[in-house]
């Protein structure tokens, strides 16, 4: 389903696309790249389109893009995106990733509930670093920046 306003984009009209997660695919790459820096949060959610389980969660996920504005939530499919998750052993779904940077807080299946993933994105990224797990270094930011940099205007 188009939003119906003409542009072309492909979603449900119940989601506000500037509220929602944004889907790791082509036509999102121009935003997600001007969002993420050194400095902000990725919240990922890895899962497939065959989950059904994964289906009913998105909603709920795009609901807590409005409660973490100041975080980039972004939907993976793995599958169509397995270039990006080779490194990881997702065992089931939904799975979810915090990171910070290059440092990955959380990384885990979880309850397809959003109460609670709102409680786990609340904890992990707290200034005051209570009760996070320590951080471990992984390629995906750099893997997305390099995905995402042949969207950007050649230098002049």
């Amino acid at each position: 389903m188009h939003c119906g306003a003409g542009c072309g984009n492909r979603f449900p009209r119940r989601y506000n696309r500037a509220m929602s997660a944004l889907t790791l695919e082509p036509a999102n790459y121009a935003e997600i790249h001007a969002r993420l820096t050194a400095r902000t949060w990725s919240v990922c959610c890895l899962c497939a389109a065959w989950c059904d389980v994964c289906t009913a969660f998105r909603e709920r996920f795009d609901q807590l893009a409005v409660q973490h504005p100041d975080k980039v939530l972004l939907w993976i499919d793995i599958e169509d995106r397995a270039d990006l998750m080779e490194e990881f052993d997702v065992e089931n779904f939904p799975t979810l990733l915090i990171q910070h940077g290059d440092g990955i807080v959380f990384y885990g299946t979880i309850e397809p509930d959003a109460a609670g993933v709102n409680r786990l994105i609340a904890a992990q990224t707290r200034d005051d670093g209570a009760g996070k797990t320590p951080a471990r270094q992984h390629a995906l930011r750099a893997k997305l920046a390099a995905l995402l940099q042949p969207v950007l205007p050649a230098a002049s």
